[in-house]
């Protein structure tokens, strides 16, 4: 989740704080340039200096996309003609994939890739965290034999170090289905030096998609290329950097002219602390602000059928949905340009955005050495997982 608070570093502070940095720290890139150009809402610009940030305030770094969006403004926008379910048709082949759900693995996931210093984007601990998590994909596509379908990974190289990573799923169309999430983290205080092990903002939503892509690995069909649309795992860098990797991304994917069909932002999905202490029911957020409203309600009508099928797998009576299902959605709003989903909207192409709360209870550790594993709730997550594996499997 991108959100900065204006800050000017003192010297003396620095000072300080160098005495804390690893002595194996680089910084990667080419980073010279003084001023950036930030859009802070649709259409309104400005010219910032990095080395102050912006306080509560969501903005896109488009110095290096200005174009981003220029085609879908000129052609017939994703978002007027793609149509979504009324509803989700009851799959067979959901309830088996949702038994397949491991908690420990995303659990043994997330510990090592908060093991880091930092995945911030311009560092080697960036680019070193970038290379795991493409082994681990590489490896689960090859642990489940799909690689000899057409099931691949590759890197998206930028020129700042850190990769964004993208594996496929060829389907029967070159229509796509895109779920996303940012593999970087930052420490707000001084990114380059301090730790930032990101286990909510947003390793969780990292090891909550790749768990995903292990499960669906496990259905035949879809690793032969029998599901209706070809589907891709997206695993963005330098997301706090102002949505960079998402941006280059897209705007590649809109140049080539690439038919997106909907894309499913998971950034954040563990936090559950601040809900509980308001003496609140746990809910899974769902965006509402700055998305394609008809995927949104489709999004919506999944959680609430995952609900069912999990129920289903341990037998419970409608007097224990709210057990087992375990967790409703609450409609909520994160502002403009608050996670990677505004690129592929910003592109045309229609998004979405489920997060782990409502917003106002969201994680408040984030951006600093304190965002731990210790304090996350991996039944939420395997909520948010359960509910990407049947968007994926309900989509037609």
């Amino acid at each position: 989740m991108k959100l900065y608070s204006f800050a000017i570093v003192g010297l003396s502070t620095t000072v300080v704080a160098l005495s804390l940095a690893r002595p194996d720290q680089t910084l990667l890139g080419n980073d010279d340039q003084e001023l950036y150009l930030v859009e802070m809402s649709p259409g309104h610009t400005r010219d910032v200096n990095m080395s102050r940030t912006q306080d509560g305030i969501n903005f896109m770094d488009i110095t290096h996309t200005p174009d981003l969006g220029a085609l879908s403004t000129s052609d017939v926008s994703r978002d007027a003609v793609v149509q979504f379910p009324i509803k989700p048709a009851y799959n067979d082949s959901l309830v088996p994939l949702l038994k397949e759900l491991k908690q420990k693995n995303m659990h043994e996931n997330l510990e090592k890739f908060t093991s880091f210093h930092t995945r911030y984007y311009r560092s080697t601990y960036g680019a070193e965290s970038s290379a795991w998590l493409y082994s681990k994909v590489n490896q689960t596509i090859h642990d489940s034999g799909a690689g000899e379908y057409g099931v691949r990974v590759e890197t998206f190289e930028h020129s700042w170090g850190q990769n964004s990573i993208i594996a496929t799923i060829p389907g029967k169309s070159d229509t796509t289905v895109v779920i996303g999430a940012h593999q970087d983290s930052i420490n707000l205080f001084l990114p380059s030096i301090l730790s930032a092990p990101g286990a909510d903002d947003d390793g969780s939503g990292t090891v909550t998609i790749l768990e995903a892509l292990r499960v669906l690995l496990k259905s035949e069909a879809v690793i032969k290329g029998n599901a209706s649309n070809t589907v891709e795992f997206h695993w963005y860098s330098a997301e706090e950097g102002g949505l960079l990797g998402s941006q280059a991304i897209f705007s590649a994917y809109q140049k080539e002219g690439r038919d997106v069909k909907a894309m499913l932002q998971q950034d954040m999905t563990g936090y559950t602390q601040k809900t509980i202490e308001a003496g609140e029911q746990e809910s899974v957020g769902v965006i509402t602000d700055f998305v394609n409203p008809d995927l949104t309600d489709f999004i919506k009508k999944i959680i609430t059928q995952v609900c069912h099928y999990r129920c289903e797998l341990i037998t419970c009576s409608l007097l224990t949905v709210g057990q087992y299902c375990s967790i409703p959605y609450v409609l909520t709003k994160c502002g403009y340009a608050c996670s990677d989903h505004a690129s592929a909207s910003k592109a045309g192409y229609p998004s979405a955005f489920v997060i782990e709360s409502d917003f106002k209870y969201s994680d408040n550790k984030i951006h600093t050495s304190q965002d731990k594993i210790e304090f996350l709730n991996f039944g939420t997550e395997l909520q948010a997982l359960a509910s990407h594996v049947a968007t994926y499997t309900d989509h037609p």
